[in-house]
This record gives C-alpha cells, sequence and structure tokens, in this order.
C-alpha cells in the first residue's frame, strides 16, 4: 500500500493505526513524504517499529521528496515504488474502518477481472466526528450513476465525471503500465479510474469502509456546495475551464489509442464523442444568446448527459460569461 504525506504529524498516527488493525494487514507501505517539516515520519516509523516489536510484519519503505513533489507527482511516485499485486492508497488523515481492506481484498478475489475497487467514505470533521453524509452523497450521485460504479459498467459514468476517491481505493499493479504517466491535467485517482473503467474493470463497493476527514488543510476535499457557492460558479468566466476540458478529453483519447486492443471500440468511440462534445462547448459564441441554438441542439441530442453532468452544464453555457481563452491548469 501507498501513504502520501505532508506536514501530517496532527492525524497521520490515527490513520496508520488504522491501517495496522486490518485484517488482512498489508505486506508493505511505501510512505512518500513531500518536505514534512514536523514529524511526520518519525511518527510512522515509531508505529512500525512497535507493530514489529509486537510480531507484526509490515515492511516500510520511506521516500522522502524535498523540494515536495505535489499530490499527484507523489502519490505516482509512490506507486511506482509498491511492489505488492494489490495496491492501496490511503491519505495522511483519514481512518480506515475495520474489515475494509478484507472486503476489498474478498471483491478482486471474486473477480479476476477487476483492475480497480473502490467504496464510499463517512465524511468526519477534525475530531472525527460525523458530518452526516457520505462522499458520495455530497458530490450527488444519481442512482442512475451509483448503478452503473456498483454492476462494474463504469466507464460511461466516469466519462461524465469522476467519482472515484483515492483513498477508498485499491487497484491491481498491472493498472499502473498501462496509466502511466499521469497526464498534467487529470488527478492520480481520477485518471486511474478513467483507465481501468475504460480497459477493465471497475467496480464500487456501496458501504462507508473510511472516515474521510474534513479540516480545513485539505489538498482535496469532499463537501456538498451550497447555493451561494453555485451561484458564484455560474458568475465565473467560461475560460479557462472550456479548454481545460477539452485538454483533458484529449488526454483520455490519446491514452485510449495507446493502449490499443485493451480498449473495447465503444469505449474509444465514447471518448472522442466526448472530446467533440469539449470542442463545440469550447467554440460557443461569446454573446450568450447566440448560445441558445446550439446549446439546445446538444442538450437535444442528448449530447450534455452523455459526456457532461447534463442540465448544470447546460446553464454553464447558457449563462457564465465567455472570458479570455488560456492555457489549462488542473482543477478537480
Amino acid at each position: 500500500m501507498v501513504l502520501c504525506t505532508h506536514n501530517g504529524a496532527e492525524y497521520v498516527g490515527q490513520q496508520v493505526r488504522s491501517i495496522l488493525a486490518q485484517d488482512p494487514q498489508p505486506d508493505e507501505l511505501v510512505l512518500g513524504d513531500d518536505a514534512s517539516a514536523d514529524n511526520t515520519v518519525a511518527i510512522v516509523e515509531d508505529l512500525i517499529a512497535q507493530h514489529s516489536a509486537a510480531g507484526g510484519h509490515v515492511e516500510l519503505v520511506v521516500i522522502r521528496h524535498d523540494p515536495a513533489l505535489g499530490v499527484v507527482a507523489n502519490f505516482a511516485d509512490a506507486l511506482d515504488r509498491a511492489r505488492g499485486d494489490l495496491i492501496a492508497l490511503s491519505d495522511q488523515d483519514d481512518v480506515w474502518h475495520v474489515g475494509k481492506l478484507a472486503a476489498m481484498t474478498a471483491a478482486f478475489d471474486a473477480d479476476p477481472a477487476l483492475l480497480l475497487v473502490h467504496t464510499d467514505a463517512r465524511l468526519v470533521d477534525a475530531l472525527g466526528t460525523p458530518l452526516g453524509m457520505t462522499v458520495l452523497e455530497a458530490l450527488e450521485i444519481t442512482s442512475g450513476e451509483r448503478s452503473g460504479l456498483e454492476r462494474g459498467d463504469a466507464f460511461s459514468t466516469l466519462l461524465r465525471r469522476n467519482l472515484v476517491t483515492g483513498a477508498t481505493a485499491v487497484i491491481r499493479r498491472e493498472l499502473l503500465s498501462m496509466a502511466a504517466p499521469f497526464p498534467s491535467g487529470w488527478v492520480h485517482d481520477e485518471w486511474l479510474a478513467a483507465v481501468a473503467a475504460a480497459v477493465g474493470t471497475l467496480r464500487l463497493l456501496p458501504e462507508a469502509l473510511i472516515d474521510y476527514r474534513q479540516h480545513g488543510s485539505n489538498q482535496i476535499g469532499a463537501r456538498r456546495p451550497g447555493m451561494r457557492e453555485r451561484w458564484e460558479k455560474l458568475r465565473e468566466t467560461r475560460e479557462p475551464r472550456a479548454s481545460r476540458m477539452v485538454s483533458r478529453s484529449q488526454e483520455l483519447v490519446d491514452a485510449l489509442v495507446r493502449l490499443g486492443s485493451k480498449v473495447p471500440a465503444e469505449h474509444l468511440a465514447a471518448a472522442r464523442a466526448a472530446l467533440e462534445h469539449e470542442r463545440r462547448r469550447r467554440s460557443l459564441p461569446r454573446r450568450r444568446i447566440a448560445r441558445v441554438a446550439p446549446v439546445v441542439a446538444a442538450a437535444a441530442r442528448g449530447d450534455y448527459g452523455r459526456y457532461s453532468r447534463g442540465g448544470i452544464d447546460v446553464l454553464r453555457d447558457l449563462v457564465q460569461p465567455a472570458g479570455e481563452r488560456s492555457t489549462a491548469t488542473l482543477e478537480r
């Protein structure tokens, strides 16, 4: 398994203890530390040493990065160094529930075609108090999206948006060779999920098997946006997001083409259609009134439902100011 950290001393001990309490236990813990200025690494080393003294057998591999690589590159490096056939991903500030690894390894044992298994996660505050919803509830997952993820027919769902939280995921090692290198426009977990769904099988276990801590310093978090935030997003300019979405779609198509016969023809065709959809969205007229006809036509064809977030993106394309086209940057 891989654990990536950056100044995580406040919470990392709880996370490592929950990992060591799993049955089965991981054989290996690859710790990628991104220039921590606190005692994060020492805490992990001490806990593994105590575990070994009590008869446990978890090999610890520590990689220190200074300067910091950033969350995506840190995970990419740690994953590359992991040696297990199954590799679990872990954040520094969560807590795994008892039975998490048992449930996930059982899913892989039952289906040799599985490349990635993920779960829901209970949202908790800095003190570990439940916030009353899960990650997928905060993301407002639909019944159709949930059904697709649970039955392993995930590519069409993930083509619209990512619903896989890396901190809940376990992957087969063979996925890494197909997914590498991680492109600049994607976060590591959503890229692994997209590739797994395109070439093999990805499945959601519906239970919330970790506590996903929200404490204000998360590098990547999850919460349900309020009405004010939704309105503010509609006032943002369409650029640079429109160009970024084209770039991301192009990166996915390029990767699927490189993978050749591993990718079903219908998945490549869908990825190419999604790319064309994003290109048409980017080329919409600057004047809002002139966008109405092409947006309505695309919605009538079902493009917004198949390749983006349906009515949310229809509204975005109708009302957002155009802005100036700029270079794509990373957004989760």
